[in-house]
């Protein structure tokens, strides 16, 4: 799948990793692995449902520090083995069209996305990792990019790269 970056539309954000890319997509494919690094500390993920082929279910939920869950809900679009994963919430798991969806459940950010990540070999055991997001309107790339898309995807890595150092 292909997607063309528009600067108005999409955020990207790319970093090299000192884990390899199948740990990478282990981090990634695993509903236990998920729970442990997938949203920024002090929020957890408390639920988690996938099914890594085209059209299968990409489901978290997400626990604000309060105890607040916020649900959400994609359809794979793309999955190649240990280099890419692509979703949206613009559809549900069969490719059914959803309804508007509520990034993190919060109602006065809705915006629908599909997101890909990207993982390569980089040396002998790092990974180029990227992950782009693109966004149907300008307005919906704002919020995203305003809730701290970049600064949030980065610490999710970290947690993740610390997880798979530990031992998976």
């Amino acid at each position: 799948m292909t997607m063309d970056f528009s600067s108005k539309l999409d955020l990207t954000f790319e970093r090299i990793v000192d884990v390899p890319p199948h740990l990478v997509w282990r981090a990634w494919t695993e509903p236990e692995l998920i729970k442990q690094w997938f949203c920024p500390l002090p929020w957890k993920t408390i639920e988690v449902e996938l099914d890594v082929r085209p059209g299968g279910i990409f489901r978290t939920t997400m626990q604000s520090p309060e105890g607040k869950a916020f649900p959400n809900i994609g359809c794979y679009l793309e999955t190649v083995k240990n280099e890419k994963l692509v979703w949206t919430n613009a559809l549900l798991p069969g490719y059914r069209p959803a309804l508007m969806n509520a990034p993190c459940g919060d109602e006065s950010v809705e915006f629908m996305f599909t997101a890909k990540v990207e993982m390569a070999p980089h040396g002998e055991t790092g990974t180029r990792y990227r992950a782009t997001v693109i966004h149907a309107e300008e307005a919906g790339c704002r919020t995203h990019a305003a809730m701290g898309f970049e600064q949030g995807w980065g610490v999710a890595l970290d947690q993740l790269v610390a997880m798979v150092k530990r031992g998976i």
